[in-house]
């Protein structure tokens, strides 16, 4: 079955980030749902498997950001988002 959510839900797809579910995708009772999700950084369209979404923060209704996304950005050594640091070495003569 596949849904279209009107409105569409802002969620978190670990790994890809903050997006807009705009339809769901359910295969029935031995499979996930799959988010078909925008991401707002990239435009990227992802079909995610439900154990790797996570609705977003949501301030007005008192829902705090995901332990799952913290955690995730609290660990992530890639650098992503912080600009690149170059140094250069000048060489005696």
């Amino acid at each position: 079955m596949f849904q279209q959510l009107e409105p569409p839900i802002p969620v978190h797809v670990l790994d890809k980030g903050a997006g807009f579910a705009f339809a769901v995708i359910d295969y029935g009772q031995e499979h996930n749902l799959i988010w078909v999700t925008a991401i707002n950084d990239t435009g990227e369209i992802w079909c995610a498997p439900n154990p790797r979404v996570r609705l977003q923060t949501n301030w007005t209704m008192g829902r705090k950001k995901p332990a799952a996304v913290t955690a995730r950005e609290q660990s992530d050594c890639s650098g992503a988002g912080e600009p690149l640091k170059v140094e250069t070495i000048e060489k005696p003569n």
